[in-house]
């Protein structure tokens, strides 16, 4: 059994947290536009496009570690 996600299964809802594994990154699910969906860090940033058959919901671990690299990125800029 994989969990990529099918055409018959509904899209995430927005801001749930689903892993692309072509960039190994974890990302908040925005919308689908054309063939792709577009993917938002966590904590913001520049959407990116994956594909939606590929995308799964992240992981407890991947969401930790998005969240992390967003607590350090906005550490960094109050600096």
């Amino acid at each position: 059994m994989t969990t990529t996600q099918h055409e018959d299964e509904l899209p995430p809802a927005r801001g749930a947290l689903v892993y692309d594994p072509v960039v190994c990154k974890a990302g908040e699910y925005q919308d689908v536009v054309g063939p792709y969906a577009m993917l938002r860090p966590v904590g913001g940033g520049r959407e990116w496009q994956a594909d939606p058959a590929l995308i799964r919901p992240a992981t407890p671990a991947e969401c930790l570690s998005a969240e992390v690299k967003a607590a350090n990125e906005r550490a960094g800029r109050a600096l």
